[in-house]
């Protein structure tokens, strides 16, 4: 057995690719080979801004012989039928068996040179490869069928064991030599294959390891970072950005004015990361530091002197834009701004934003006013919501999309608004995903609340609902906030109705499943129709669950689908005949046995509890209530026959078990129930 090493070098990757491409790369051979019969021990693969590689380890040198049967038309079937399987599989009639009237094919595929089907396998991949955008380039991409790679591909190497593996890809020919870093080596690097390749490469300053570099990037930020006092703001994303950045990464440490502090400190953040590609760093204190970590793709010789002064220099005239809107804006009053929304369509078929912001006011004012929402000022609710959208227009959200609302929240305050008000501008978008803050301020909850409730109404209004993997207008997201605002909450309202309702009720499957909550009970509740209080839903819905998971439960549903079972079977019509409505002890024409009247006797205690217990939202004392009727339902089963060959009492028993279905179904539809 041997290892292969594969390089694929050519111009900057772009960062956010580089990690998908190294798996697709791995993945792609893994797969190519298997249709030889070969399966490296273990892959490991690299990238880095010039160069896509892997090593397969464990290679045997050689494929082995294989033998495939393939199954034919008859021997009977039209001739056209048997050219086409001649075709297939590249024998002649006379090599077929006839195996009691079907052609059967033998193909014997003999052994190949592992390095045979690299030459071919490698090739493949190459132009099957899946990058979200590439392109073409020099003379052949003057035709369609030319070469497409992320950026122009400008090296190969290919070596099994020692061996050059013979590839060409659109005249460019695989060898053994490969580029060390663009400013710390000049000249080529020969490799001796897979053993060397990391650490020749290493030598020459370049790290091929995406992990070891980004590992690198981390305690070299904190270290910097903890010599001056600072802690860096922990943030993968941007580790993983400026690895993909770098192939020798240095971290340094600089600094700007301490001055530029006086603009709101989520725009620093997003000027150093976005723009800067910066690690942002806290004090002490745990305040925004005047400081900086930027990535270097060199060992400067004064340190990094030359590069922080320069990255300082740059960053400085971007706080410099930033300050500069922030005073902008300022100048002019959020009312103002919410006047220019006129003049942005929100929806051609639901009109501008500013008529959005009308529906929402109005619907924030109803949500205090009907007290849904308590503790909140109606006439703030309404002034929140009319402001809400308003920094849509401002030059900083115009520079930082991602600051909607907060800015809004921001100058709401320094123009002396009240603190409601700019709280509930600010946090109106929230919650945004599973792990975001769900407000609980009584104004913010009621502006949230109403935005999202309105997004939700006016597009199925308009039939514009999520299909499939398309949601262009986020209103899954919107969905999984108001679920998330009403139960934090304890909201109480109809929320919805129609296909919305059902739309609220798959999202509540999918956060309550992150929660441990089945999605069957909640199907179970649901199943009894006109349930449309979230609250009292996923009240109902942990009462059960806690429920079915008691021997009691599990007896009672296994009792349940027994009775539910003999009537579907016997008497599908049941529930709709008013004659079977109630069985009682009183009413039977018949001496009851002892298991029957026991069961009746438990029916008339049991179900006026349960009734009353669900009346109250009690429904734990509901599932209580159930739980007695277990003993008289397996005693039921045990000692009744309910086909008896009297008519008189197999239809009397057979309205008992509908009587046992109808007073679970009080509680849930236990049918909707799996185990």
């Amino acid at each position: 057995m041997t290892d292969f090493l594969l390089e694929l070098r050519c111009e900057e990757i772009p960062a956010r690719m580089q990690l998908k491409a190294s798996e697709d790369l791995a993945r792609l051979f893994t797969e190519e080979l298997a249709k030889a019969g070969l399966k490296p021990a273990s892959i490991d693969s690299f990238v880095t801004p010039r160069r896509l590689a892997l090593i397969a380890r464990g290679l045997l040198l050689e494929t082995a012989a294989v033998s495939e049967e393939f199954k034919g038309p008859r021997t009977s079937a039209p001739a056209q039928a048997l050219e086409g399987f001649l075709r297939k599989t590249g024998l002649t009639q006379d090599q077929l068996e006839d195996r009691d009237g079907v052609w059967f094919a033998v193909v014997n595929k003999p052994g190949r040179a592992t390095a045979d089907v690299l030459a071919q396998a490698v090739p493949a991949v190459v132009r099957a490869f899946p990058w979200p955008k590439s392109m073409r380039w020099g003379a052949a991409s003057q035709t369609t069928e030319s070469l497409r790679w992320v950026r122009p591909l400008k090296g190969i190497v290919a070596i099994l064991g020692e061996d050059l593996v013979d590839i060409e890809i659109e005249g460019l020919h695989s060898g053994y030599a490969t580029l060390g870093h663009r400013f710390h080596h000049a000249g080529e690097i020969t490799i001796g294959g897979a053993h060397d390749y990391a650490e020749k490469l290493r030598a020459c300053h370049v790290i091929v390891s995406h992990q070891e570099r980004q590992a690198i990037i981390a305690a070299r930020a904190d270290e910097a970072a903890t010599a001056h006092g600072y802690s860096v703001i922990e943030d993968k994303g941007l580790i993983a950005e400026n690895a993909g950045l770098t192939e020798w990464p240095v971290p340094l440490l600089g600094d700007f004015d301490p001055a530029f502090l006086e603009v709101p400190p989520e725009v620093i953040q997003l000027t150093l990361r976005i723009n800067q590609k910066y690690f942002v760093l806290r004090d002490a204190a745990g305040k925004l530091a005047p400081a900086f970590i930027c990535t270097a793709n060199i060992e400067a010789k004064d340190g990094g002197a030359a590069i922080i002064a320069g990255n300082r220099k740059v960053l400085a005239a971007r706080l410099s834009d930033a300050r500069f809107f922030w005073e902008q804006d300022r100048k002019t009053k959020l009312a103002d701004h919410a006047q220019k929304l006129e003049r942005i369509t929100f929806h051609e078929k639901l009109g501008t934003v500013a008529d959005k912001v009308e529906r929402v006011a109005k619907l924030a004012r109803w949500l205090v006013e009907e007290g849904i929402v308590k503790g909140a000022d109606a006439d703030l609710a309404e002034q929140a919501a009319r402001l809400a959208k308003a920094d849509l227009v401002t030059e900083m959200v115009g520079e930082f999309p991602e600051l909607q609302g907060v800015m809004g929240g921001y100058y709401a305050r320094a123009e002396g608004l009240p603190d409601a008000v700019a709280d509930a501008i600010r946090d109106h978008y929230k919650p945004v995903g599973q792990g975001d803050d769900v407000p609980t301020a009584p104004v913010t909850v009621a502006v949230s609340l109403a935005d999202k409730l309105d997004t939700l109404r006016s597009f199925f209004g308009i039939d514009e609902k999520p299909t499939g993997s398309r949601d262009p207008f986020a209103l899954r997201r919107a969905a999984l906030g108001v679920i998330q605002i009403i139960t934090a909450n304890d909201l109480r309202f109809a929320v919805a109705e129609g296909d919305l309702l059902d739309f609220f009720a798959d999202r509540l499957k999918v956060q309550q499943k992150e929660a441990g909550v089945r999605h069957d009970l909640i199907d179970a509740v649901l199943a009894l129709g006109g349930e449309d209080d979230l609250v009292r839903l996923l009240a109902r819905v942990k009462a059960l669950q806690s429920f079915v998971a008691t021997d009691d439960g599990a007896n009672l549903l296994a009792g349940y689908k027994r009775a539910a079972n003999i009537l579907k079977k016997e008497a599908p019509d049941l529930s709709a005949t008013p004659a079977f409505a109630r069985v009682t002890n009183k009413e039977l024409s018949y001496e009851p046995e002892k298991a029957e009247a026991d069961l009746i006797a438990a029916l008339d205690a049991a179900e006026p509890r349960a009734a009353q217990a669900v009346a109250a939202e009690e429904f734990e004392g509901a599932m209580a209530a159930l739980a007695t009727l277990r003993a008289p339902i397996d005693a039921f089963f045990d000692a009744v026959t309910v086909n008896d060959a009297d008519p008189a009492k197999r239809t009397t028993r057979l309205a008992l078990l509908a009587r046992v279905r109808d007073a679970v179904h009080n509680v849930a539809d236990f049918s909707k129930i799996t185990g």
